[in-house]
């Protein structure tokens, strides 16, 4: 019996429900195709590489965190990734917000990527999740870009850390929320000067790319377990950001 779109949307509901999205989101079945599935690619965002690897892979599907049309499009080109997406017959299935929220979603995944402890949801996007030891908030910088191999940047670090609020992706704006809940460290993607410069606790940004790409590989295994009939890929895509160490 095959799997439908239909029912991977309604796996993934009862996992971050799509009424949790915020409004100005954009998640859902953003693209379809065809009802039946041939098989998914789960990946972070839906790109023409991702594309190419889900024909090659006999996928006809995309899972991805990142919605492939996420602001108002005022003009069509047959070479857009949407519109590719329907000269392929592909579908496109987005969790974003709503699974940013969800627990064991995307900043929970972060925070036990980052070798946090006790890692618990707070309904919203924050997760909160302690250190084993506490650390100099340097320290700890250094061992989350270990983990995700990823480029960081941090405030104020010689302050020791010990439980973390994790905002996966752009949440350097959640810094009052973090200290509202009681944390003494914001580990997130990415944070402005200002928010920085303003926050009252050390903030580590480990890029957007790097804390929440993990994600991909989630879906994939949440999918298999869910639709063992049903053959799931996970593309890994890549920072469209390069990065020059400090010299």
């Amino acid at each position: 019996m095959s799997v439908t779109v239909t029912q991977i949307s309604d796996f993934l509901n009862e996992w971050a429900p799509w009424e949790t999205a915020e409004e100005w989101d954009n998640a859902g079945v953003v693209v379809k195709s065809s009802e039946t599935v041939t098989g998914v690619l789960c990946t972070l965002d839906i790109t023409h590489a991702a594309i190419e690897a889900a024909r090659a892979a006999g996928c006809n599907t995309i899972v991805s965190h990142h919605p492939v049309v996420f602001r108002a499009m005022k003009r069509f080109d047959a070479s857009g990734v949407a519109e590719t997406l329907l000269r392929e017959g592909m579908n496109a299935v987005c969790a974003h917000t709503n699974l940013d929220k969800a627990a064991g979603g995307v900043s929970e995944t972060l925070a036990r990527f980052a070798g946090l402890e006790d890692v618990q949801g707070t309904g919203g996007f924050c997760c909160l999740g302690t250190l084993p030891q506490p650390q100099p908030a340097a320290e700890f910088a250094r061992s989350v870009g270990r983990a995700l191999n990823t480029a960081v940047k941090y405030t104020k670090g010689q302050e020791t850390v010990r439980t973390v609020c994790v905002v996966s992706g752009a949440g350097g704006d959640m810094t009052a929320d973090a200290v509202a809940l009681g944390a003494d460290c914001l580990l997130t993607g990415e944070a402005s000067h200002h928010e920085g410069l303003d926050s009252l606790i050390p903030v580590i940004a480990a890029t957007h790319y790097a804390t929440e790409t993990m994600i991909a590989g989630v879906l994939a295994q949440r999918l298999g377990e869910r639709f063992p009939e049903l053959k799931t890929e996970v593309f890994a895509g890549a920072d469209p950001f390069s990065y020059i160490a400090k010299e």
